[in-house]
């Protein structure tokens, strides 16, 4: 077990990137002649899960949301222009062609035009960490908005963090602990996640204290609670 530490009095959140890139042909995606499930926008609109499909692509260097593919260690995805998500957002995405229906955290860097509001595109690296061969093609898949980690910003800012400083695992869950007002000038939120990789599954617990009156943050810490084989949506 162990722990990494970060501090420093000028750091700010940097959740959906600083990326400006000058406007250029969207980059080609791979494409398949299969039909999709369609959903209500009264259903979309209640941010329930929603089943539909999965195509991979290798991403370029301009997205429409200015952010990168590599964000994240390549951990995101493109939506449809139709679908209610966002640029930034984060989604859960879980792999239901495979057995033990693998699950991913994703974040949105790109829009595509024609596709289905239930279809997605990931980067080839997100699309292999749900356990799916790339010659496949399209797989079958749920799109889970996260709601929980939308509304916790510095949830998300441990999320970046987390996944940079281990960048051959993938987060696969998230849960929100406690808030503690330390004092006028700084308050700590306190998160769980779940990484994986191979057969290793490690629970990691983050907390980031932080100056409510001006956003910036004082300290981060993390550290590994336990290592476990079977990943079980249980533990949450």
């Amino acid at each position: 077990m162990w722990s990494n530490y970060y501090h420093g009095s000028n750091i700010y959140p940097n959740i959906y990137g600083t990326y400006q890139y000058p406007t250029c042909p969207k980059q080609p995606y791979y494409d398949y002649n299969t039909s999709y499930p369609q959903d209500t926008t009264d259903y979309w609109n209640r941010q329930r899960p929603i089943r539909g499909q999965a195509t991979w692509t290798t991403g370029g260097q301009v997205t429409k949301c200015g952010i990168p593919w590599s964000k994240n260690e390549f951990m995101t995805v493109a939506v449809s222009e139709n679908s209610p998500y966002k640029c930034g957002q984060t989604l859960k995405i879980r792999n239901l062609t495979s057995p033990g229906q693998r699950e991913i955290i994703v974040t949105i860097v790109d829009t595509v035009a024609g596709y289905p509001a239930n279809k997605i595109n990931l980067h080839r690296n997100a699309f292999m960490a749900l356990g799916a061969n790339p010659s496949m093609g399209v797989i079958n898949v749920e799109i889970i908005p996260s709601p929980e980690l939308e509304k916790e910003k510095w949830g998300k800012y441990l999320l970046e963090v987390i996944g940079t400083a281990y960048p051959s695992y993938q987060v696969t869950d998230f849960h929100f602990i406690r808030k503690t007002h330390v004092s006028p000038t700084q308050t700590k939120e306190t998160y769980e996640y779940i990484v994986h990789s191979g057969q290793d599954n490690i629970r990691i617990q983050g907390n980031v204290v932080y100056n409510p009156n001006t956003d910036r943050v004082i300290s981060i810490d993390f550290k590994e609670m336990e290592h476990f084989e079977r990943y079980d949506n249980l533990y949450f």
